[in-house]
Formats: structure tokens, sequence, C-alpha cells
């Protein structure tokens, strides 16, 4: 079984139990700061990914590092999950919470790469262009990349929709070799 399997159904059944106690939110919070968390230790990641460490070193670390700072349900699972030797796929569990928490609430994740940084008003504008479009809130990633030379390229879900200069003159390229 694929580690995303395992961390779906982990991850259903903590949004489960957070929605019976009314704690969707927070647990979405502990889950963004876990993923921060070992976004920046790949150590950690690591550590609760090795067989050899035992399940009472990583809780012991675990709790070191979280138990002040997230809810009791949250350090519970995280537990939970260590105990059954299941600590390899609290990362992926955590991502697929705030998936699972963003399908809830109707909330999107886009994209935007720009060859510029774009302006506050801008962004604003896509957002709520975006907003419109996909009807619900879209929560907008920016990223500037020069190499584009002029243009956008933007993610959102699976659809991709490339404005660029550097696309356009790569499919100029393209049809000035086949007619070559």
């Amino acid at each position: 079984m694929s580690e995303i399997t395992v961390a779906t159904r982990y991850a259903k059944s903590i949004i489960d139990l957070a929605q019976e106690q009314g704690i969707v939110s927070e647990i979405k919070a502990d889950m963004d700061l876990f993923l921060k968390t070992l976004k920046g230790s790949p150590e950690l990641v690591a550590v609760l990914a090795n067989p050899i460490v035992s399940h009472s070193k990583k809780i012991k670390i675990l709790d070191e590092i979280f138990l002040n700072k997230v809810n009791k349900a949250t350090i519970a699972f995280f537990k939970l999950m260590v105990n059954k030797g299941r600590g390899e796929v609290l990362y992926f569990t955590a991502g697929e919470y705030i998936n699972l928490y963003n399908v809830k609430n109707h909330i999107t994740k886009a994209k935007i790469t720009s060859a510029t940084a774009l302006s506050e008003a801008n962004k604003a504008t896509l957002v709520a262009e975006l907003q419109q479009s996909v009807g619900g809130t879209v929560v907008l990633e920016t990223k500037v990349d020069p190499a584009l030379i002029g243009g956008f390229v933007l993610t959102i879900g699976d659809r991709q929709v490339d404005t660029s200069i550097a696309a356009s003159l790569k499919k100029m390229k393209k049809e000035f070799a086949v007619q070559a």
C-alpha cells in the first residue's frame, strides 16, 4: 500500500475526529506547524522514518517539539501513528489532512510565477477573478522567475495557463524547426 493511500486513510480519520470535537481548524493549524517544522528539519523526517529508532524515542522527540504547541488530540494522533509503526507517513498524513481541510472548506491553492513581482493590486485582482471562477476561496502563492522574460504561468488545481514570453519563444522555435 502506498504511503499516500495510508496517509489519506489516517488523515480522514483525524479529520473525522476533529469534526466530532469541533477542532478542525485547530488541528489544521497544528498540521501546518508540523509540516513547516519537518520541511525545516530533514533530520526529523529521517528519524520518524527510521525503523531502527524506537517508538518511545520518536514519541519523546515529538513531545519535546510539539507537546505545548499543538492540541492534545494532535499529539495523541502523532503518538498513535508512531506506536503503529507509521511514523514514516506522518508527513504525508499532515499534507493530506490539509488537502481534505481545503476541499471541505472550498479552498483552492493557486500558484503564479511571473517575470517580475506582482503588485498587491494585481494579486488582489487575480485572486478576486480566480475566486469568481472557481467559486471558493483562493490562496495564491507567488513566485518570480526572470527566465520567463515576460508574462506569467498560472497553476490552479490541475490546470495551467502559460502566457510567458519564454513559452511563446519556445513554441515559435518548434514551429520554425518543423518548417525548416
